[in-house]
């Protein structure tokens, strides 16, 4: 998923709400909440004010050594907390992997111990690293210093004017439909180019089909065949059996039954004396029972019984030709009925795949859908490159770029691609009279910093990830400009959270709430603290901003008339 577009969103509800940072470089324990809107972050040179993005950084999945552990502290711990109930895509996203978030909310927490090792966490439960990049991508973008050079890639410049279009499933669609075309032209060029193969392939299988189908409905009963060629095998020592059995229970001289009968009587005559022998005499009377029934069912199955050697050369044959197929295809025999199954399969695979005529009828109309789709993703891009140039123009011009603008190239590609017809160019030309040119070869750092405000302002409008990190990029810039980039920056705050590192007091007095940075030296120990500050610390903040150690009561008034404006 794209970092430039998530899903609409109010800003109230969809935020980072509170960080949380224990014993990371030069901070022993912080604790901040955050307010929806523009929030500044300021601080005296070399106090740590890049110290709160690459903590946040941490929690969102970087890279992390065990350098950045507090001295004789054992770990460092970042925890970051968003508001996500506007992100359905998110929730989505964390029930799928198994991170429920019932009450609305999401915490990512990292901790790196003094070796350099790593644990990652995503609402309690241990979770992979890649896991809180992926759920970062929802959440926040951080422009440092040189993030906006991300603004240089062709395919970065393609995804910002597809959101700016609304054009993301399109984009999706077409890329579906390029694959799909690519897919039914490699089949149909396969089966072109193996045919051969194929139909060797084709001719080996009919034969194994063939033999293994003389074979019938028998294929499937090889537990049930094996049964009864054992029986017919030895019909002659189960009927002898059958025979002895019967007449030693029941026919002959000293036959079980007729003892048994004896050995009833004897016992009647018993009870009739001592009638506690009542349970005896039952059981013997069962076991007449049993034994009557057992020679029953010993006449019964001997009586079906027969010798029928025809049937046991048939069954003979059978079981022979399913040991040779078998051994042939290096199966059990057991196993031969879904061997069948599975070279039909194969056969009926072979035969779509070899009729070509249907195989490039399916290969031009998965192009057709192409062209339809990418045709479509055109029109939606040349309409959207033309308004968001004029609208980045026009912001160009308030951040010190008068005279400047951009223009979004479409130029057709020479094969058509996942991505569409046209590549995607943004085009700048930062002063008067200058041609425009790739952004890589005519801006600088600060100006790509700019353009890259002007972009995010544009997205403002339409779309974006909820919460947006600046640090530091109104560097090199001053007065009326600086006036202009707080003036920016505060109206992006308007549609989403926005977080801005800054030396500008312009800028920082834009800012809906206002954290600084301070150093603080104990001993031998230095440490950072953030603090926010209320109207009062506000205004001396920003008259330090402005005036330096030596703070005046002109420069109190003018910051305090700053915060007002």
């Amino acid at each position: 998923m794209p970092l430039w577009f998530i899903g609409f969103f109010q800003v109230e509800q969809v935020m980072l709400a509170h960080l949380s940072i224990r014993n990371y470089l030069l901070v022993e324990s912080v604790e901040l909440d955050f307010a929806p809107g523009l929030t500044v972050l300021t601080g005296e040179t070399g106090a740590g004010k890049s110290i709160l993005i690459d903590a946040l950084a941490l929690a969102l999945g970087d890279r992390a050594e065990g350098g950045v552990v507090r001295g004789g502290a054992a770990r460092a711990e970042i925890a970051a907390e968003f508001m996500i109930d506007r992100l359905p895509g998110l929730r989505a996203w964390l029930d799928e992997a198994g991170y429920a978030a019932d009450d609305g909310t999401l915490i990512l927490r990292r901790v790196i111990d003094a070796g350099g090792r790593s644990r990652a966490f995503i609402n309690g439960s241990a979770a992979p690293l890649a896991q809180l990049k992926d759920a970062a991508e929802f959440l926040l973008d951080i422009h440092g210093q040189h993030a906006h050079h991300a603004l240089l890639r062709p395919q970065t410049q393609r995804e910002v004017l597809d959101a700016y279009a609304g054009a993301q499933q399109a984009a999706a669609a077409v890329s579906a439909a390029w694959h799909a075309w690519q897919a039914a032209r490699a089949q149909r060029l396969d089966a072109e180019s193996h045919g051969q193969a194929r139909q060797i392939e084709r001719e080996g299988l009919n034969l194994a089909v063939e033999e293994l189908r003389a074979l019938g409905d028998d294929l499937a009963r090889w537990d049930e065949i094996q049964s009864e060629h054992a029986r017919l095998a030895h019909v002659t020592t189960l009927l002898e059996g059958s025979h002895a059995l019967i007449h030693g229970l029941d026919e002959g001289e000293a036959a079980v039954a007729g003892r048994l009968g004896e050995m009833s009587a004897r016992l009647d005559t018993m009870q009739a004396v001592d009638d506690s022998l009542q349970d005896v005499a039952a059981l013997l009377g069962s076991a007449s029972a049993d034994l009557a029934e057992a020679v029953h069912a010993l006449r019964r199955y001997a009586g079906h019984l027969s010798l029928d050697p025809e049937r046991l050369a048939e069954l003979d044959r059978l079981l022979a030709d399913m040991h040779r197929l078998a051994r042939k295809h290096r199966v059990q025999p057991e196993a031969l009925a879904d061997l069948l199954q599975q070279f039909e399969a194969r056969l009926a695979e072979l035969a779509a795949s070899d009729d070509l005529d249907a195989l490039q009828a399916a290969e031009d109309a998965a192009w057709t859908q192409y062209q339809t789709q990418a045709k479509q993703l055109s029109a939606l891009r040349r309409k959207a490159a033309a308004a968001l140039s004029k609208q980045v123009t026009a912001t160009m011009h308030e951040l010190a770029l008068a005279g400047g603008h951009l223009d979004i190239q479409l130029q057709a590609v020479a094969e058509p691609r996942a991505y569409g017809l046209e590549d995607v160019s943004f085009l700048v030309a930062s002063h008067p009279g200058l041609a425009p040119g790739p952004l890589a070869r005519v801006a600088s750092g600060g100006e790509l910093s700019r353009i890259s405000l002007a972009i995010q302002t544009a997205l403002s409008g339409v779309a974006g990830v909820p919460t947006l990190i600046f640090d530091e990029v109104d560097v090199g810039i001053g007065g009326s400009v600086a006036e202009a980039v707080g003036r920016r920056l505060a109206k992006l705050g308007e549609t989403r959270q926005v977080l801005v590192i800054t030396h500008l007091p312009q800028v920082a007095a834009r800012g809906a709430q206002h954290l600084r940075v301070a150093k603080q030296a104990s001993g031998s120990v230095v440490s950072s603290n953030i603090e926010l500050l209320d109207a009062d610390t506000r205004v001396e903040e920003v008259a330090r901003m402005l005036g330096g150690l030596k703070i005046t009561a002109t420069t109190r008034q003018h910051a305090a008339e700053m915060l007002a404006g």
